[in-house]
């Protein structure tokens, strides 16, 4: 969930990073984005501890796999394949809830220099979001960031934060060996075999159940345990992304496909 800066690899959706500033941008509106192509053809977003118990409802939880796992929400269970989005990035249902991490691009807090802690808001130039339109938002009012932009900033600030706590929740699993390869097989009506999804992580039930006394008092008091059920209970909505899949003609054609890929 780290933000990377402009010279590094850029983050998921991300093509390029500029930093906002009053010189280049002062004369600029910021609109919103009428097509967001690559979201709706993108299954797995990254989602922060602080959504968890907004994204449970619609989405399936689960963590990326690799050396540092991240929460990701599943808005479809194959490659390619979201369900609540059209091909334009646009919800399909206007009471999902849209991961903050949708809601933020194509804006970023960024370290502009390695030596340095400092961030900045930049943004993705390629957007197109940010230009000389006759409609949209001022960015700045003279040489000072606009109302429009201190909104933006305080946003991305508070993504910041809640992706701190989340690498925070994260470490505190793996520290605990709470995490498990992950796997759902789904035997919809009218197939021979069930599809089986794999290639995720999760959290292992079992090693809740078996969790000493203090052991499970810590992760309650710290405010773990609400979150890890939060993701226990959202693995449930596997079933129902793959019922949209369905109904929308997005089940795979013959085999099932690998599992979720990490982000």
């Amino acid at each position: 969930m780290a933000t990377a800066a402009p010279t590094q690899n850029l983050p998921l959706f991300y093509n390029a990073l500029e930093p906002l500033n009053a010189t280049q941008h002062g004369k600029m509106k910021v609109r919103t984005i009428l097509r967001m192509a690559q979201v709706g053809h993108t299954h797995a977003i990254p989602v922060t501890v602080d959504e968890f118990t907004l994204v449970q409802r619609h989405y399936p939880i689960v963590f990326s796999v690799g050396d540092n796992p991240i929460p990701i929400a599943l808005m479809g269970l194959n490659e390619g394949v979201n369900v609540f989005l059209d091909e334009d990035g646009r919800p399909l249902d206007a009471n999902a809830y849209i991961p903050a991490y949708i809601r933020r691009y194509p804006f970023l807090l960024a370290r502009l220099r390695p030596d340095s802690d400092e961030l900045s808001l930049c943004f993705d130039p390629t957007a197109s979001a940010v230009g000389d339109f006759d409609e949209g938002q001022t960015l700045f009012d003279g040489d000072q960031p606009s109302d429009a932009t201190k909104a933006i900033l305080q946003f991305c600030e508070q993504f910041e934060a809640a992706g701190q706590r989340t690498a925070a929740f994260v470490e505190e699993l793996t520290k605990a060996d709470l995490m498990m390869d992950g796997e759902v097989a789904i035997q919809p009506e009218g197939f021979q075999q069930p599809f089986i999804y794999r290639g995720f992580r999760m959290v292992d039930e079992e090693k809740i159940r078996n969790l000493r006394g203090d052991e499970l008092r810590k992760l309650n008091q710290n405010g773990i345990l609400p979150l890890i059920y939060a993701h226990l209970f959202s693995l449930s909505e596997m079933r129902a992304v793959f019922a949209r899949q369905m109904q929308q003609g997005k089940s795979p054609a013959q085999m099932p496909q690998p599992a979720p890929a990490s982000v």
